[in-house]
């Protein structure tokens, strides 16, 4: 018997683009054959449209904004949670607020539905960039100089703040909405009038802000899939074409340049893989991570974050670097679903009860 999948995508984000990207890409990759798939759009307003199950994929993006009745519907999640019934799995396609911080893993937790992907303290924990790199810490993983504040911090003390900033780092400095992800708010600043702009910039996105020290150094990156036991990828090199890689740079350009598998020694492969473990374990992490490293030129290794929904469509970095380690995008797919399942028949062993 077929499952029953539920698609989640779209979502009151800032990431919602992208996330329709996603879902496109997934819809076109799963089979049919074994799952029953159930369009889930959650529109940018946070209206939920559960559609019904596909015999085919969309062909369109335009296809996945699901039609509502003209009326904005506040409890609209009863759609998901009535109608048909309860999927039997669902892939949250989300990127960024309210779907891949941890708000819509706990509603499924709820529910005792299992899910693809980390759940609430991971999500959370990894989307939350002040307290990921907190983590980090903990476990002593390297990583560049940063500090942070919030809004108010910044309406009241802003001078005292850039002063600390200078104080602490060196210029050019990086300044990122603590919860965000695909470079959304993310500005490089080289002197206090950049900065300035910068941190206006980022707190339109969240009510905090982190900054960091810029390094001279590669971006690379190392797919981990698993639960209790995650296992690494190949690694992959970004160079962007623009100063940094930014929003337009992952999304719009397309003439970033991915060099996979990245060309670094056997050493530091087997350094960023030990952290990319580390790391997903000291949040949690269960299904997928995509960790981001700063690799010097004396070869020096720096965790930069980890992204607990990265990017998901055939060209994204996740699934290629899976593809060039030998794991197609359909049967990565078919992986994380049997993940979640694996994770959900293991919390099924909790007992509630002081029996």
């Amino acid at each position: 018997m077929k499952k029953r999948l539920g698609l989640i995508y779209g979502g009151k984000s800032a990431e919602h683009e992208v996330s329709l990207s996603t879902a496109r890409a997934v819809m076109q990759a799963v089979d049919f054959d074994k799952y029953e798939v159930i369009p889930v759009y959650i529109t940018y307003d946070g209206e939920w449209r559960k559609g019904q199950s596909l015999a085919k994929p969309v062909e369109t993006i335009e296809e996945l904004r699901l039609k509502g009745n003209g009326e904005p519907q506040k409890d609209s999640i009863h759609q998901f949670i009535n109608g048909a019934g309860l999927p039997d799995i669902v892939f949250p396609l989300l990127h960024g607020t309210n779907g891949e911080d941890g708000t819509v893993q706990g509603l499924f937790e709820v529910l005792n539905i299992p899910y693809v992907g980390n759940g609430v303290l991971a999500s959370s924990a990894g989307m939350d960039k002040i307290t990921m790199k907190q983590l980090f810490a903990q476990v002593g993983l390297k990583q560049v100089p940063y500090v942070y504040f919030n809004r108010s911090n910044w309406k009241e003390s802003r001078d005292a703040f850039i002063a600390e900033v200078e104080e602490a780092l060196q210029w050019p400095v990086f300044v990122k909405p603590a919860n965000l992800g695909s470079s959304v708010g993310i500005s490089k600043a080289a002197d206090r009038e950049e900065f300035i702009e910068a941190v206006d910039l980022a707190l339109k996105f969240d009510r905090r802000v982190i900054v960091e020290e810029g390094v001279d150094a590669r971006e690379v990156e190392v797919s981990v899939k698993g639960n209790d036991d995650p296992v690494c990828s190949v690694s992959g090199e970004i160079k962007p074409v623009t100063d940094f890689y930014d929003y337009d740079a992952k999304y719009k350009d397309g003439n970033t340049e991915l060099i996979i598998p990245a060309a670094v020694t056997k050493s530091v492969q087997e350094e960023m893989e030990e952290m990319a473990i580390r790391a997903f374990k000291v949040l949690d992490c269960a299904g997928l991570v995509r960790a981001d490293f700063f690799v010097t030129a004396d070869d020096e290794v720096l965790i930069n974050e980890v992204n607990t929904m990265p990017g998901f469509t055939p060209t994204s970095m996740f699934p290629l670097l899976w593809k060039n380690s030998g794991v197609p995008y359909s049967t990565l797919i078919d992986e994380l679903i049997e993940l979640a399942l694996e994770r959900h028949a293991e919390k099924a062993k909790i007992q509630y009860t002081m029996d």
